[in-house]
């Protein structure tokens, strides 16, 4: 993997920030996408302080100025890009879905669909036009994208759409060398899931704990994924805590 390029929105925390920190310790150069720019700086100065492997893009993905104003950095920087990673997203409001108001449903869709869109495309245009040409791009869809949990319709909707804009990339990108896939998530261990382990609503009403799994599985899960030679592609990978309740009835 060394001196390949990649961009993880997303890389402030997280799933993202795991991710960032597994391609880098594959050899990858890493730019770091992301609202906070503290927490960008800090991972970028933790990855390599001499800012030659790693650097911190601050940006909104739900602004797509913005976000070609990322992409054209990264691209004058080092040249190329190998992979991008659509992590990045927020979960919305845990609501009843006629209790959704109007902005809420726009910010969810802003970043988890239309953000992951805007990032695809300026990939795609650069992996088309580059050479050699090519490269790969892998969506975070979420077990969501398979399966709701109650009083969440716009984080699901959007991580639906999710699966449409990863078949109609690889789709798109055949001609181009251009590989894309998905990883469904389900339940790893981050900030954002700490409800999770105390207790969650349950499909038939209860609230119950889940069980999780650690964040770095997911990273070595995009490893592999990222690793495969662009004549092979994982289009579909579900990784997931093994007991949840995702399986079955519940």
């Amino acid at each position: 993997m060394s001196g390949k390029i990649a961009i993880v929105t997303g890389a402030g925390s997280g799933i993202g920030k795991s991710i960032a920190r597994a391609l880098h310790g594959e050899g990858y150069k890493v730019a770091l996408f992301g609202r906070r720019k503290p927490v960008l700086d800090e991972l970028a100065q933790t990855l390599d302080a001499s800012g030659n492997t790693a650097i911190a893009l601050p940006v909104d993905i739900g602004d797509r100025v913005g976000v070609e104003a990322a992409f054209a950095a990264v691209t004058a920087r080092w040249g190329r890009l190998d992979l991008l990673v659509n992590n990045a997203g927020i979960a919305g409001p845990s609501a009843s879905l006629e209790e959704v108001t109007g902005e809420q449903w726009s910010e969810v869709v802003a970043t988890n669909l239309s953000g992951a869109f805007y990032c695809t495309q300026f990939a795609f245009a650069q992996m088309k036009r580059q050479t050699p040409q090519g490269g790969r791009i892998i969506n975070n869809g979420s077990v969501s994208a398979t399966t709701p949990r109650p009083r969440s319709a716009p984080y699901v909707a959007t991580k639906h759409a999710i699966t449409g804009l990863t078949k109609a990339t690889s789709l798109d990108g055949r001609a181009y060398n251009i590989a894309a896939g998905q990883i469904d998530i389900g339940n790893a261990s981050t900030d954002m899931t700490q409800t999770i382990s105390s207790g969650v609503l349950q499909a038939d009403g209860r609230i119950a704990a889940e069980p999780t799994m650690n964040v770095e599985d997911v990273a070595r899960a995009v490893l592999y994924m990222a690793g495969l030679p662009l004549q092979a592609n994982v289009l579909n990978m579900t990784v997931m805590a093994t007991a949840m309740p995702f399986v079955g009835r519940g």
